[in-house]
């Protein structure tokens, strides 16, 4: 009989950042290892990763980490765990040429080369437990779930997918493996639940493509496409668009670049023909009409590219009189506001703004209906909705209870739970150490809660300065305070307010240092907890108050 324990570090209650833990008996089986875009909140942060301590901890007993496709949810944070657990990687052939740019990217994993190419074909014994695969619809080729063969039945990881009978071979469902599976027996199934609160018939991607199409034969002037980067689907939508109606594309990213180059080269991406594809100085030898612009922005995100393209700061590209921004992505709920934002500036500089949602329903994932065939098509004993906000993977739960699953069956996961598979069911086992870790530059979880609220006072209320010197055993003031402020008030006006404070700042000193005992951090404290009572009482604003004291030798 095999032990069995399933944990999540990432992926449930939240959009993004999917990791998951297989543990069959001393054996550890990471399911992706994705990362998510910050949300408004978090102002300076690039990207978010799971916390992978526990991983770290028990690096000797992973078997792998298994890649169900290459968008930055499911290998962004590849990287982060090379670094630290050099362990094997598996994935599709376009999956693991993407997640190589991303290892490449970082110094400390550069050189890591323990990639191995699997297809839905491949089946891989590990020690007893047999790894294989399924071919899935996303809107990236080669989109796999995965099987882990058990004693007891096997546990299936879907990864993003949707059902859709129009895709092409390299995005088609391979139902007849499907439903093999679903034979053999499914003790668990871990599934997609991105678009669970939806009824609505997502359109197919035959639907998108000549919607696509039509909307750029429509415009006669210049086109500047907002799409992500790794969504090859819509790429190659744009591709087919823009030869079919005699228009040159111009990628003006370089994550864009990578990964248009890197499917082309893998046959994944076709071009009509050569010279499709033209370099952003080559623009001005073209007119507008035969022009289209596709733009992904950095790490794919393509909304601040267009907001640098309405301000006039784009490296390549300025919106003017005549331009059509077509955006055909649909923006994460966190980016919804600064959408908002930027489309007002896009109709000021002159361009007009089509998005595709105004037409069609799109997404990548399934909605309620198509999670139910895959669990009609399954049969699972035990369910565990994952990869969604809450409300997403509630709504997993009531569609599978409405097919006939009992809810004491079905499990919605929080992050770091682990469930254990016990004499016949799962039940709750403890926990590991899981949450968010913060990427801001180079520096890796050392931005916490309390760097991101001075981050958030200094955005709103700016910073208050003040520095004053002392002679700690003469017991007085050497040079008087002197304060400077950034973001907190507008200075020529405000000469009242900056006087006052540093005459309290002189006074709260000369206070302080006429008692017995004396503290750098107590003083310190003293002067902040004073300013900021005064600047509130007078502003009704509490900006950073950073006080430094020196002292005169």
């Amino acid at each position: 009989m095999n032990t069995i324990k399933l944990t999540t570090l990432g992926g449930v209650r939240e959009n993004g950042k999917n990791m998951y833990i297989a543990e069959i008996n001393d054996s550890i089986f990471v399911l992706d290892a994705g990362l998510k875009y910050p949300e408004n909140e978090q102002l300076g942060v690039d990207v978010v990763i799971p916390n992978m301590d526990y991983l770290f901890e028990n690096s000797a007993r992973i078997a792998g980490v298994f890649l169900t496709h290459g968008h930055a949810d499911a290998i962004g944070a590849l990287p982060y765990l090379l670094a630290e657990a050099k362990v094997p990687v598996f994935g599709s052939e376009l999956t693991i040429e993407l997640a190589k740019l991303f290892v490449k990217g970082n110094d400390s994993v550069k050189k890591f080369d323990d990639f191995h190419v699997i297809d839905e074909n491949t089946e891989i014994d590990f020690g007893g437990t047999i790894v294989s695969f399924f071919r899935t619809t996303h809107s990236i080729p080669e989109s796999l779930g995965v099987v882990l063969k058990t004693s007891e039945g096997n546990i299936v990881y879907t990864g993003d997918f949707k059902f859709d009978q129009t895709a092409s071979e390299s995005y088609a469902t391979d139902f007849g493996r499907l439903a093999e599976i679903g034979r053999e027996g499914v003790l668990a199934l871990l599934s997609d639940s991105a678009n669970a609160d939806s009824n609505i018939q997502v359109a197919s991607e035959n639907e998108v493509g000549v919607e696509i199409t039509q909307t750029i034969s429509d415009w006669d002037g210049r086109i500047i496409v907002a799409a992500v980067a790794s969504n090859l689907s819509r790429i190659q939508q744009v591709f087919d668009a823009a030869a079919e109606t005699g228009r040159r594309v111009v990628l003006t990213g370089f994550d864009i670049e990578n990964i248009v180059r890197t499917a082309i080269r893998l046959k994944k991406l076709s071009l009509a023909n050569e010279r499709l594809l033209i370099k952003p100085k080559e623009m001005s030898q073209f007119e507008d009409h035969e022009l289209i612009i596709l733009e992904t922005g950095r790490m794919g995100e393509p909304i601040n590219g267009l907001r640098k393209m309405s301000i006039g700061r784009h490296r390549y590209v300025e919106i003017r009189e005549g331009d059509l921004v077509y955006i055909v992505t649909t923006p994460s709920i966190a980016k919804e506001a600064m959408m908002a934002r930027v489309e007002n500036m896009i109709y000021q500089a002159g361009g007009v703004v089509k998005t595709i949602t105004q037409s069609l329903r799109v997404s990548g994932h399934g909605n309620a209906r198509d999670l139910q065939l895959m669990i009609n098509l399954l049969q699972p004993q035990y369910l565990f909705p994952i990869q969604g906000e809450y409300r997403e993977l509630d709504a997993h739960a009531k569609a599978a209870m409405a097919v006939g699953m009992l809810p004491e069956r079905i499990f919605i996961p929080k992050k770091g739970t682990t469930m254990s598979y016990e004499h016949g069911d799962f039940v709750p086992s403890g926990a590991v150490t899981a949450g968010d870790v913060l990427i801001d530059g180079n520096a890796i979880g050392d931005v916490g809660n309390v760097v991101l609220r001075d981050r958030k006072v200094l955005s709103e209320d700016g910073i208050f300065i003040v520095a004053i010197t002392v002679n700690r055993r003469e017991k007085k003031i050497i040079a008087k305070a002197r304060v400077h402020t950034r973001g907190f008030v507008y200075l020529k006006k405000s000469r009242d307010i900056l006087r006052e404070s540093t005459e309290l700042v002189n006074q709260t000193v000369e206070d302080y240092l006429q008692g017995e005992e004396f503290d750098w951090a107590e003083l310190k404290g003293k002067v902040r907890d004073h300013l900021a009572k005064f600047l509130f009482d007078q502003t009704k604003r509490r900006p950073a108050i950073l006080p430094v004291v020196m002292e005169a030798k």
